[in-house]
């Protein structure tokens, strides 16, 4: 339960004292707010304890009083706690008796504790109800999984989660038809509904809405993913779900989008199952994402794995390009006994291979094959043919890092297709340079841009601009080096500096504009290697 003001007052350390409002304080506190404002309304959000010492209040004027506990109670604000000691020996009786008569609960606050005491407090409830939230929510998710995996149909699966959100919970099929309900009584109710999830399947999977009369609120979430519903869950409960109750829901979701299609064959659903692992993990879940995984995928996870991107270039045909690569490594993980994800995505292929396996190992040897047939039959660099993948490898990483991995992967898979190559590793790219990375036309293009003023003030036999910026750059701004590289007076180099300035319209002084300078001139072939 979150704080309020009952276990504040209880709360040993505080010492507070009840003078007002005695019958109100089960209301809960959202935060603990210190303000010496005469009106302090505009900044209220509402579930506050207000915490004064009265600097500001005519604390003895019982009309003023009134007015200033009325506005409070009116901004929600759920009780005022007043510092003795301080400006006032004791509560001012006018308070006292405004907030008796608006039902305020009013708080004496002795000297000796702080009100940064009372926010601490407050903040130290908070947290451990949110906490204690969380724990609950990932132990319904255990359950809700262990239901799940245990083969006998969604019905332990909704009356698990019917007891979890204090309510009930019902599953429809494609059609729109109540599949299965708990308790019993809830079949009833939720195929009222029917017009509501016939609205639902409208809209692209996931999706979600609220409906609701006297009686409960229910919320309606489609099953599936993409643009495919394969049936909604409905959960009513009497109030709005807390954190605990929509951690069950989401959990309850993901795991009826999987089980829904157990009618497909073995594959498909290790494909599902797969895929809901790999969306645990790359949300931050690995506990979760392991308890899922089970035997299927369980030993994957407890080594350092690759997560492989592959994409087919020709959209004609990506299911062919895909199957090739995918067959090669489920083949090499199959003969070793090793655990593979693997999971389609369109035109794409997300896979999870032990780090160092032989999946991987396939995986590069399929690329290296690749390039080599390329290599020998145009004498050319590589470049990736119609029926070939992309593809991007990680670094190897751990289920706590998937989501860092995935973008690896990506970032590695979009070098691998600019530069014409079947297989990169994020390996390559952190031990390498950058300026590969920037070697296309739209480069090039921008960094003539930004130096043809100066080649073309030096074509006309005004100075050697160029040069001059070249070395002092390479000099780190280091006017009498950068002068005597040159064999000038560094009074010649500060005009010429000032000349480039005038002419770009930029400023040396902006680091940013001395970067794009530098690297202008390293793309152009315009600057040496810089000096220390």
């Amino acid at each position: 339960m979150p704080p309020t003001l009952a276990s504040l007052v209880q709360h040993s350390a505080l010492k507070l004292t009840v003078r007002a409002g005695a019958d109100r304080l089960d209301a809960p506190v959202r935060w603990a707010h210190a303000s010496e404002l005469a009106d302090p309304v505009p900044y209220m959000e509402g579930g506050e304890l207000l915490l004064v010492t009265a600097t500001n209040l005519d604390a003895d004027n019982p009309e003023a009083m009134r007015r200033y506990v009325r506005r409070l109670a009116g901004a929600g604000v759920v009780g005022l706690g007043f510092a003795v000691g301080v400006h006032h020996d004791d509560i001012p009786q006018a308070l006292v008796d405004a907030a008796e008569e608006t039902g305020l609960p009013l708080l004496e606050v002795p000297r000796r504790t702080p009100f940064l005491a009372i926010a601490k407090a407050v903040s130290s409830e908070i947290a451990a109800d949110q906490y204690r939230a969380v724990t609950a929510g990932f132990e319904a998710q255990r359950e809700l999984t262990k239901a799940a995996l245990a083969g006998d149909g969604p019905g332990e699966l909704l009356t698990r989660l019917a007891a979890h959100v204090d309510g009930w919970a019902a599953l429809y099929d494609t059609s729109g038809a109540v599949v299965a309900a708990a308790p019993d009584w809830a079949a009833r109710r939720a195929a009222r509904l029917a017009p509501d999830v016939a609205r639902l399947r409208e809209r692209p999977a996931p999706a979600s809405m609220v409906v609701g009369n006297t009686d409960d609120r229910v919320e309606l979430q489609s099953l599936g993913s993409g643009r495919r519903v394969r049936g909604a869950l409905a959960v009513g409960t009497g109030a709005a779900l807390g954190t605990a109750e929509r951690y069950a829901v989401h959990a309850a979701v993901s795991l009826l989008t999987l089980t829904t299609a157990r009618s497909r064959s073995l594959q498909d659903a290790e494909q599902r199952l797969g895929a809901a692992v790999l969306r645990m993990l790359l949300a931050g879940q690995p506990d979760h994402a392991r308890a899922v995984a089970g035997d299927l995928y369980g030993a994957l996870l407890d080594a350092p794995f690759r997560l492989v991107i592959a994409e087919a270039p020709a959209p004609s045909a990506p299911a062919a390009a895909l199957g090739a690569l995918g067959e090669a490594m489920e083949a090499a993980a199959f003969r070793t006994g090793e655990p593979l994800l693997a999971v389609p995505d369109g035109e794409r292929l997300v896979v999870l291979a032990a780090d160092g396996g032989a999946a991987v190992a396939a995986c590069t040897a399929y690329a290296d094959a690749r390039e080599a047939r390329a290599a020998r039959s145009s004498h050319e660099p590589a470049t990736t043919e119609e029926d070939e993948v992309v593809v991007g490898l990680s670094a190897p990483a751990g289920p706590i890092a998937v989501s860092a991995a995935y973008k690896q992967a990506e970032q590695a898979l979009s070098v691998a297709r600019r530069r014409g190559r079947t297989l990169v590793e994020h390996e390559e790219l952190v031990a390498g340079s950058v300026l590969p990375l920037l070697a296309d036309d739209a480069v090039r293009a921008f960094a003539d841009g930004m130096l043809r003023a100066l080649h073309e003030h030096d074509a006309k036999g005004r100075g050697d601009l160029v040069a001059s910026l070249r070395a002092w750059l390479a000099h780190h701004g280091q006017w009498d080096a950068a002068a005597a590289d040159l064999g000038v007076h560094r009074h010649t180099l500060r005009y010429r500096m000032r000349r480039v300035e005038e002419i770009l319209s930029r400023s040396l002084d902006d680091p940013d504009v001395r970067m794009e300078l530098w690297l202008a001139l390293k793309v152009t072939g315009s600057a040496p290697t810089a000096e220390a």
